[in-house]
């Protein structure tokens, strides 16, 4: 009797334990607090880019590879798009899309005629993606662009090598066309030749010249005198630029758009024209250096130990593609006679020991350059050798 009793009251002791055990372990099928369903809203796009060329506006976007709640997302999910003015709303484009996560997005939209005319202002356009409920966590990043007509192309583009840079003209624009807006000239210039294989090579004392780009821009206000540009140095007016950032021996193409400027924000939008016909130039050196100044002379007398002889020093060319200058002399009534030897004199001064006692001396010099072409003579100077 007694040892039933203790049995019975182990296993009345037991039990309760290990029920509470099971419980904390599995539930012991117990339900616990029911889960939210996921809604699987795919994230926002957040680099929604937009381009207009014409009147069709070229979008881009990265599709999300999560979910709000930060779950892989899966499936692929319907695209909406739509587009808004600034006191409208935001009208669906049509597009039949369906992306998967991670997948880079592209749609075109053709701008309604009301839409690619009139002045130019700010055009947003917005991506939404809806789970297959047709929920969405928002609309994307807006992109804007510029609805508006398009400014009218360039016409009548030439160009001319100068010394200090290849010259570009065009056809001014009507004033009674302008546009309300800031218009500027973009130009164009591509490099056609093929860059040399290595390094470039450097002249004696300088350093070796950066390899040149093969596309840059140049941004001119069409309305104004300015000297500012996109590439750092060119002098512009309304109907001509100077680019001055230009190689010899080389050959470029240029075109040339108008552009519309509008300040939306703290953002500057533009919209571009037609590009115009392209205009090709090959930068040919035939221009010679400047021409030398402050030329002068002094003559020192002859001595014991020295001869006599003339002196002379004149202020250097900064011509990049200098090599050197020559030096010429002549006495009253005779011919000019190139003193200095056949290659350049190297530095802006000369010694001329080959004088008289007594004998009048005219010179002049002139600048020359690596491709051999030689400026004009400076203005001459005249000395006297001084009897001992």
């Amino acid at each position: 009797m007694n040892r039933v009793s203790r049995s019975s009251w182990l296993a009345v002791s037991v039990l309760p334990a290990a029920f509470a055990a099971c419980l904390l372990a599995t539930g012991c099928g117990t339900p616990g607090a029911p889960l939210p369903p996921s809604l699987n809203l795919p994230d926002p796009v957040t680099d929604l880019t937009a381009v207009r060329t014409g009147s069709q506006v070229a979008l881009t976007w990265t599709m999300p590879k999560r979910n709000t709640e930060k779950m892989l997302l899966k499936e692929s999910f319907p695209v909406r798009i739509c587009r808004k003015e600034a006191t409208g709303t935001c009208v669906l484009v049509p597009s039949n899309l369906m992306l998967a996560p991670g997948a880079e997005g592209v749609s075109t939209d053709t701008l309604p005629s009301a839409q690619a005319a009139g002045p130019p202002r700010a055009l947003s356009y917005f991506v939404e993606l809806n789970n297959h409920r047709g929920r969405s966590a928002g609309l994307s990043n807006a992109a804007q662009v510029l609805a508006g007509e398009a400014p009218a192309a360039v016409v009548g583009l030439s160009a001319q090598v100068r010394k200090d840079g290849v010259v570009l003209r065009w056809t001014p624009d009507n004033p009674a066309t302008q546009q309300t807006s800031s218009t500027v000239i973009r130009l164009h210039r591509k490099l056609l030749t093929p860059p040399a294989e290595g390094k470039p090579k450097a002249q004696p004392g300088l350093l070796a010249p950066a390899p040149e780009p093969l596309e840059q821009t140049l941004l001119i206000d069409s309305s104004a005198q300015a000297s500012s540009t996109e590439a750092g140095k060119s002098g512009q007016a309304a109907d001509r630029a100077l680019d001055k950032e230009i190689r010899f021996g080389q050959v470029y193409e240029y075109r040339a758009q108008r552009v519309a400027r509008v300040t939306v924000g703290d953002r500057m939008l533009e919209l571009a024209g037609p590009l115009s016909d392209p205009v090709r130039v090959e930068t040919t050196d035939v221009f010679p250096p400047a021409v030398p100044t402050g030329l002068a002379a002094v003559a020192t007398a002859a001595n014991a130990t020295t001869g006599p002889s003339i002196d002379l020093s004149w202020q250097p060319v900064t011509d990049a593609d200098l090599a050197g200058y020559a030096v010429y002399r002549r006495e009253p009534g005779a011919a000019w006679q190139q003193i200095s030897p056949a290659a350049p004199v190297v530095g802006p001064a000369f010694h001329d020991p080959s004088v008289l006692a007594g004998h009048t001396y005219s010179y002049a010099v002139s600048a020359i350059d690596q491709g051999g072409h030689a400026s004009a003579r400076s203005a001459e100077t005249e000395e006297t050798v001084p009897n001992p």
